[in-house]
């Protein structure tokens, strides 16, 4: 049996960052297993202790509605991000090398601006004329680096 894939992502305000990347992937914060309302409810059925819950309801995973793409938890951690990531996520919406240059450009650019309205800032933008590719690097609320291409 192969393994499942899982990301999991250290941060401080899982909730705000699972919310974040269901509306930037088209994904959906997961909903906890029934018959529970919520999945604070849910794990204190499971017996762990409410000062290990933090706060809000526990909503801290997104999955792909179509189960295609991978189940992504948002593990709350006290330190703070302090470096550049060693892994990041790369968001693919220009439509690939046959797509015109400037149509592709058109298209990231609008999913940067789209990404930004969410919460996101963008860091740089990386348009290579010789190599005709075009990206915007680009952080999370939570400062973790990815790119849109």
């Amino acid at each position: 049996m192969s393994p499942k894939l899982q990301l999991t992502i250290d941060c401080a305000e899982p909730e705000r960052l699972a919310a974040f990347w269901a509306a930037a992937l088209g994904y959906e914060v997961e909903p906890p297993p029934a018959p529970f309302s919520t999945w604070r409810a849910y794990w204190l059925s499971q017996g762990l202790p409410e000062e290990e819950l933090g706060e809000g309801d526990c909503s801290d995973s997104v999955i792909d509605p179509h189960g295609d793409g991978p189940r992504i938890w948002f593990q709350q951690v006290p330190e703070p991000k302090v470096v550049k990531n060693r892994l990041h996520l790369d968001l693919g919406v220009s439509g690939g090398r046959s797509v015109p240059f400037a149509t592709r450009k058109e298209r990231v650019l609008a999913e940067a601006a789209r990404l930004e309205s969410l919460g996101a800032s963008r860091l740089r933008t990386e348009d290579s004329d010789s190599t005709g590719s075009f990206s915007v690097v680009m952080q999370d609320p939570e400062g973790n680096e990815f790119c849109v291409h």
